[in-house]
């Protein structure tokens, strides 16, 4: 059983309020009022006052802090830099899109898997997010925005599957219906690659949609941006994908982030489409966002066009993603990184 109250689930909510000898309903109550962000027990006013006051001397409650909320300009995308109980900060960011509002969260301060392109693991890992730091994020953006969630990524700062066990415990958290009722397939899990958790997870048979950063056709280019590739290289990746296919029937989505010189040929294109074949994928390409610190650059538009066009006439969907919040340093770890180095 979690430690604190709100990464508990109902049925271990229950045992506590049943030893306490409090009636079964109460846990509902409990559990409803949390997950719809209160911020002190006292709010809960359909609880009598000493299990209000019980629950306060043993379960205090934190509300994330804002340190910093940048919105965009250009697409209303909103960037938060949220103050964990301890102090440490992780990011989130709200984009809307015309089929509702999504909230990509973080599942760890800073990240181990120490990619070339990404701001996020330029710390290294702090530490991991416990389920209720995860839930926070989802229904205090939600809160401080106005706006409703309907969808979440699991593609901020960390590698969700390096959590393993947080992670699927925030999973179930969140979509209980007693809670935020968020469906599992308006959920996507984002990692880089850790070939026997992609396994695992598959036994859970979850209605998510994994999005496997993958970025290179070949070991050669991979092992340069992707220190993970050295651990599961491209052909024990793609295997597990496959058999992650065949456990749940998900097609999968493969980021690709677009990076100049480096990934964006048409040999490279090619290549992707013999990795792919036979195995039900789409391929989400990205503009590789700038990170100060990185000498790596954006591929051209006209690379990027290229490259779509190979995998399309080739049989493999493509989409490029809508760059959103550029303004706002959206990318992963970019605000934590500037905040933390003006105040190191």
């Amino acid at each position: 059983m979690m430690n604190h109250i709100k990464s508990m689930t109902l049925p271990e909510m229950g045992e506590v309020l049943k030893a306490w000898g409090q009636p079964a309903f109460r846990a509902k109550q409990v559990f409803t009022w949390l997950h719809k962000g209160v911020g002190s027990y006292q709010e809960m006013t359909n609880l009598p006052q000493s299990l209000r006051q019980q629950l306060e001397e043993s379960y205090p409650l934190y509300r994330p802090q804002v340190v910093r909320k940048q919105q965009s300009q250009k697409d209303g995308t909103i960037k938060y830099l949220w103050r964990l109980s301890d102090g440490n900060c992780v990011e989130t960011v709200l984009m809307r899109y015309h089929y509702g509002n999504t909230v990509c969260i973080s599942t760890e301060v800073g990240c181990a898997m120490g990619c070339a392109f990404c701001a996020s693991t330029l710390g290294g890992l702090v530490r991991r997010l416990e389920p209720h730091e995860m839930l926070d994020q989802v229904l205090f953006t939600q809160i401080d925005s106005g706006l409703p969630v309907s969808h979440i990524v699991l593609m901020g700062i960390g590698e969700p599957l390096d959590n393993f066990d947080n992670v699927l415990r925030f999973l179930e958290l969140v979509n209980s219906p007693d809670g935020m009722n968020i469906s599992m397939r308006h959920i996507s899990l984002s990692t880089c690659g850790l070939v026997p958790k992609i396994d695992k997870l598959a036994e859970h048979k979850l209605q998510l949609t994994l999005s496997v950063s993958l970025h290179a056709p070949t070991n050669e280019i991979r092992n340069t941006i992707m220190p993970v590739n050295k651990a599961y290289p491209v052909e024990a990746l793609l295997a597990a994908c496959r058999r992650y296919y065949e456990a749940t029937g998900r097609r999968i989505s493969f980021e690709y982030a677009m990076i100049h010189g480096v990934n964006d040929t048409e040999a490279a294109a090619k290549q992707l489409l013999q990795d792919l074949k036979g195995l039900p994928a789409h391929v989400n390409l990205i503009p590789l966002n700038h990170v100060e610190e990185s000498p790596l650059k954006p591929s051209t538009r006209q690379a990027v066009q290229r490259f779509q066009q190979i995998l399309e006439d080739g049989g493999v969907p493509a989409t490029v993603r809508r760059t959103l919040g550029g303004d706002i340093d959206a990318s992963c770890g970019q605000l934590r990184r500037k905040y933390t180095k003006q105040n190191t």
